[in-house]
């Protein structure tokens, strides 16, 4: 009886999984034409080659973990207060996005489209404070795919 409990458990995480992989509109994640957090500008995220060489100056750049674990390849960024661009990369067999908050609980300011295979770059204009970014789809920032963004 625990076995079939385990496989049922297992076919609806896939589930879940297959579900929230196709939209770039999960929850949690902005449009560019959702309304800004005071002393934020979002903006649309673009598409980028993998392997572009010759990033813009105070580009951050993070992963999603390469493994398939729900987890990034970084816990912390750093970067100075203003236009900040930061690259997502996902090598992961599952599809991701990385969404920016105001705080731990605040405002979603900027999101990446949610997507496998590649980089997006992600802009914003951001004021001195902490900010998270985490991954959008469900489970995922709950299973640990979230950090802190500091911003001087």
């Amino acid at each position: 009886m625990p076995r079939a409990i385990a496989l049922l458990r297992s076919g609806a995480v896939a589930i879940a999984l297959a579900a929230c992989g196709g939209s770039s509109g999960g929850s949690g994640a902005a449009s560019s034409g959702s309304s800004s957090a005071a002393g934020s500008t979002p903006t649309q995220s673009s598409s980028t080659p993998s392997g572009t060489a010759g990033q813009p100056s105070g580009t951050s750049s993070i992963a999603a973990d390469p493994s398939g674990n729900l987890k990034f390849t970084k816990s912390t960024l750093t970067a100075n207060a203003g236009k900040v661009t930061v690259r997502f990369t996902n090598s992961a067999p599952l599809p991701h996005n990385l969404t920016i908050q105001q705080g731990t609980g605040g405002k979603v300011i900027a999101a990446t489209p949610t997507f496998q295979g590649g980089s997006k770059t992600l802009t914003a204009n951001l004021k001195p404070g902490t900010y998270t970014f985490f991954c959008s789809l469900p489970g995922h920032r709950q299973a640990g795919m979230q950090g802190t963004l500091t911003v001087r």
